[in-house]
């Protein structure tokens, strides 16, 4: 397949690129032009997609049997692309989150829950309705939080800047809330699983991994992969409503529970996660964290220390 992909040089792109090479696949880069390609000698096309005539301009003559479009935010982006292939493509994969939907008291999340109208990622659920309006073939993807090697996102490295230094792990409530992180490697499987199955056409589906974990469950796991005992870290807790940090995060994980069942994308994609969470947290400490040199970096703790000091 001619398969054009809306990115592909930072995160998920970059996996999804090799895959769908290592496939077979004929893929094309649709970006800014400011990374290199992930793989040598895949196409690229240079361009702005928040400019809607430069997209039709660029993209209008040319012809793909899939789309991924993996950084759309809001309607505004995707809309001008979905109407330029409208009726001439075969698979339109639209990258959502599963933090479109609304805080619930039943967990986990899955597909038909109900949406929150207040979400910063209302845009992407907007856009999904969208593409259901125009009859597209598409398949729209929901992960939870992406972790792995080239994560852009402090999610795994906070952590891991903490334990590496034997500094205290500031978490923010009780410990207990439940989260759930995917492996990017996984994400990137599964989106490949979706090519050319009919049943995964009109279907939204929730892509992570398949176990769940605590706040203070993910510190002992990031210990864990760092060779070191859960013993040996500790955990501080504190209530984050008596501080006051702006926009500023002192923890990176929203303070709630967030987990999603992912067990309509293992039946209907025949997908199953590779990685666990220590084995992915292992992959990205060595293959990242250590790899670019983040452990000797120079790291602002002094959110911590304000939390510290008034405990």
């Amino acid at each position: 397949m001619r398969i054009l992909i809306m990115g592909g040089t930072r995160f998920i792109g970059i996996y999804l690129t090799k895959l769908l090479i290592e496939q077979g696949h004929s893929v094309v880069l649709f970006n800014r032009g400011n990374r290199p390609a992930p793989v040598e000698g895949v196409g690229q096309i240079v361009g702005d997609r928040t400019d809607a005539t430069q997209l039709k301009e660029k993209l209008f003559k040319e012809n793909f049997d899939a789309i991924f479009d993996n950084n759309g935010r809001e309607l505004t982006d995707t809309q001008p692309l979905a109407e330029i292939f409208q009726d001439r493509v075969e698979h339109f994969v639209y990258m959502s989150s599963a933090g479109v939907y609304l805080k619930s008291d039943q967990m986990p999340h899955v597909e038909g829950d109900t949406i929150d109208p207040k979400s910063r990622h209302l845009g992407k659920h907007e856009t999904e309705v969208y593409l259901t309006q125009q009859g597209l073939p598409f398949t729209s993807i929901r992960p939870t939080y992406i972790y792995g090697p080239l994560n852009y996102n402090d999610l795994e490295a906070w952590f891991f800047d903490r334990i590496l230094r034997n500094r205290p792990i500031p978490i923010p409530g009780n410990g207990l809330h439940i989260t759930q992180f995917g492996h990017v490697k996984d994400l990137a499987t599964a989106m490949c699983k979706v090519l050319g199955n009919p049943t995964a056409r009109r279907q939204v589906y929730n892509v992570s991994g398949d176990r769940f974990v605590t706040f203070d469950g993910l510190a002992r796991a990031c210990a864990v992969a760092a060779g070191k005992s859960p013993d040996e870290i500790k955990i501080v807790h504190y209530e984050p409503k008596k501080f006051d940090f702006g926009k500023r995060k002192a923890f990176p994980l929203r303070v709630q529970h967030f987990f999603a069942s992912v067990s309509k994308a293992k039946a209907e994609l025949n997908w199953q996660p590779e990685y666990d969470l220590i084995s992915g947290l292992k992959d990205s400490l060595e293959n990242d964290y250590l790899a670019s040199g983040r452990d000797q970096a120079e790291v602002d703790f002094s959110m911590d220390e304000e939390i510290l000091q008034s405990l």
